[in-house]
This record gives C-alpha cells, structure tokens and sequence, in this order.
C-alpha cells in the first residue's frame, strides 16, 4: 500500500559537491520561483532535483547513494519525482539511466532550460542573476566564470563543465548590486579558474578589472577570492588587493604538488621555481595575505622522495590554509593512462602525515594572533557561542571565532571588532573589544 506522499507540487532542490554546484541551485531555484514554484532548498517535498558532484570517488559514491536514497522514498510513495542534474549526471548519464532507470529523467550541466520544461517552469532570461539564497544572508558565492581550458591530467572538469566562459563584468556588477540590496556584504568569487577570467571575452586577464568594478558597489565590504590558478597568474591583482580595502587579503590557490616530476606529469604548466617565486610575490606584495591551498598525494608515480621533497615544502612555507587528498583515478582524463601505482593504505598515510604538519603549523599561526583585535563578521550562532570569521578565513573551510553568547551578544550577519584570548589548530576563542 501507498504511504502519504510529502506535501505536494513542493521541489525539493538537494545540492551535493562544491559552491559552484550551490550557486548552480541558487540559479535553479531562482528560475522555479520565478514560474511561481514552491521550492525548498534541503528540505521536504513530493518532487526532488538531485545536483550532483562527479570530482573524485568519494563525491561520486555519495552522489549515487544519494540518488538510490530518493528512488527508494519513490518507491515507498513518499516522493512522487526524482531529477537528478549537475556534474556527475553530466559525467555518466547513460551509465546511470541504465543503471538507476527509476530516475524520472537526468540532465546535464548546461540543461538548465531542460530541467525547468520537466518541472513545468519556464526558462527566463530576465532572470538572469536573480538566485534564491542558501547561505547566510550576510555572504554569497558570484560566480564570474564557468568551466575550464586548463590540460590538468587528473581533473575531470572539463569533461562536465566544458571550456572556460566569463560572465561580462557589467552582468556580474549588477548580480552583486542585486545580493548587496538584499543584505549580502561579503561576496566570494568562485569559478574553476578565477586567474583565467576575462581572456575568453576580452583578450586578456580582466579579473583586477573585475575587483575594482565589484568594490564600488555600495553595501559590498568584503570580497573574497577563491580557486586562482597558479600558471599565468595576473599579478596585477595583488596591487589590488593591497590598495582596495574591500578586497580581502586572502586568496586560494591550489598548487597540487611541488616536485617538478609531478607537475609536469600533472600539466600544470609550472615549477618548483616558479611556484615559490609566484608565492614570494604574494607575500612581498601583500604582507600579512592568508594563503589557501590544496595539494594532491598518490598521484601516479609519486616517489617517496617526490613525498618527503612535499613534506618538507609544506614545513617551510607556513600556509595559512591547507587541505590534501588522495589522488582519484579518474577515467578519461589524461592520467588515467597512467598506472595508479600508489596503494590506498600508503595515499591516506601520506595525507595524514601533510594533515599533521600543517596542524602544528596552524596552532603556532594561531597562538600568534592572541591577544590581538579583528574585525569580523558574524555568520551564525550555534549552540552557546556565535560564530564570525575575521578577512582571512572562508566559510566551511577555515578557522571559525568563537564568542560565548551566555556573556556577549552579537548580531547575526554584521561585524564586530573581537579580541582574542586563546586558540586551537583551528578556532579562535574571543570577547567583544568594548566588553573588556
């Protein structure tokens, strides 16, 4: 017998994967509501839409138990519809129509206008920047730029998300004029590759053109830069940084690998030289930048002196940030022909041992900033403490401010000056300046 369906014509949109895949349901969720859609974001509803992640294994495993999730509650009656879009739908949609056909249809990255006829929205193109938003209300992702043209041998990107195109800076200006008007005061810019923006659209480098349009807009005080590509990077946006205010010092650039072997074997288009030159830049040109990055262990070949020549990198450039990975052997990428010769066991050691050098590297990084005053933003409270984050620190990702909210009050998505007391590898504990 049929259970009771969740409450009907409601569009349950699911987002899995990164914040180009959240912006992506933003847009989908603005288009619905456009059509006068009732839309949930992670929520309940009869009818499902399943943005999916295909980057590495793990987001591709949890992607596909994800969608067998929504089939069962299909077959149980308790949803009436399941869609699933976005990258891996994109990646595999004949393997998976065959092998989930219970799915009521699956589309692509860039079927948008296909998937809104199958919920029986319209496509409008006067809502071109127009999102319903999933994020606090004081940050937003804008997204400058869609897909890649870099050779990398390991990503996959391309495959789903095409060649790069960069949105014009006066179709990003107002976006950002939209979010500021709605409350949003910290944007952060995301695409797979920021440092290529412009060059498609302009003939060259635009993305310090992009900064400067984007900090006159009124009610806009932070704006952050996420996923810079080290190859070819316009050094004319450090300049920026430096003299715009508004432009966070901060910046995540992820380099993968320093062993020449690797980065050649990885196509990425630089050197052990030339990383720690363009690193040196940053460092000169903004003093006091917090530097994000993310690298890959286990890729094929990797020595163990490839290994400890990494190790011994991390320990002497003091990241600020830093994530690591094990390499995913992703088939029709350009390394896939390569012998995926490193052993998981020996991958996952790998990152725990980088995980617990840049551990102590953070707890001393942070032990260095007690006592001093912030300017942060507060995203949120949680349990007995809000949450900020000073211009260094990226939500989800980096270190969070903790203040007790049994003794101070904060509000919610504006900032305040904070001392902090104490640290951990990863939190700051402080107290409002005007309570001392």
């Amino acid at each position: 017998m049929r259970t009771k369906s969740h409450k009907k014509n409601v569009i349950n949109v699911v987002t899995l994967g990164c914040s180009k895949n959240l912006y992506d349901s933003e847009v989908l969720m603005g288009q619905l509501k456009g059509s006068q859609k009732d839309v949930v974001h992670e929520g309940v509803g009869n009818i499902v839409v399943i943005n999916t992640c295909g980057f590495i294994a793990n987001a591709k495993e949890e992607s596909v138990n994800t969608i067998l999730e929504y089939v069962q509650q299909k077959q149980d009656g308790k949803v009436d519809k399941v869609f699933v879009t976005g990258c891996l739908s994109e990646r595999y949609k004949p393997d998976l129509a065959k092998e989930i056909p219970d799915v009521d249809a699956y589309f692509g990255t860039r079927d948008l206008p296909q998937l809104l006829q199958a919920l029986g929205a319209d496509y409008k193109h006067e809502l071109i920047g127009e999102r319903v938003s999933t994020t606090p209300v004081n940050y937003a992702y804008l997204k400058i730029a869609e897909g890649c043209d870099r050779p990398c041998s390991f990503c996959a990107i391309p495959l789903m998300r095409g060649g790069h195109r960069s949105q014009p800076i006066e179709a990003l200006v107002k976006e950002a004029e939209n979010l500021a008007a709605k409350g949003v005061k910290e944007l952060i810019l995301i695409a797979q590759d920021l440092t290529y923006y412009g060059l498609d659209l302009y003939k060259k480098r635009r993305l310090a053109d992009l900064l400067r349009a984007l900090a006159k807009v009124e009610g806009i005080e932070w704006i952050r830069l996420h996923y810079a590509f080290p190859t070819g990077f316009p050094l004319d946006v450090l300049e920026v940084m430096r003299e715009e205010p508004k432009i966070c010092n901060y910046i995540d650039i992820p380099l993968q690998h320093i062993s020449d072997s690797i980065l050649k074997s990885m196509r990425r288009g630089t050197t052990y030289a030339k990383t720690n030159a363009l690193l040196k830049s940053f460092r000169e040109r903004v003093p006091g930048m917090a530097i994000r990055t993310t690298l890959i262990v286990g890729y094929p070949g990797e020595t163990e002196e490839d290994f400890q020549l990494l190790k011994n990198w991390v320990k002497q450039m003091r990241f600020e940030r830093l994530g690591c990975f094990t390499y995913s052997h992703e088939e029709n990428t350009h390394a896939y022909k390569l012998s995926d010769d490193v052993p998981e066991e020996v991958k996952q050691d790998r990152v725990n041992q980088i995980m617990e050098i840049q551990s102590q590297i953070s707890w001393e990084l942070n032990q260095e900033l007690v006592g001093r005053e912030f300017r942060c933003m507060i995203d949120r409270k949680e349990g007995n403490y809000f949450i900020g984050r000073t211009e260094f620190d990226s939500p989800d990702v980096d270190n969070e401010v903790l203040v007790d909210a049994r003794e101070h009050f904060l509000s919610l998505g504006s900032f305040a000056d904070l001392k902090i007391q104490s640290a951990t590898e990863f939190d700051l504990f402080a107290v409002p300046v005007d309570s001392e």
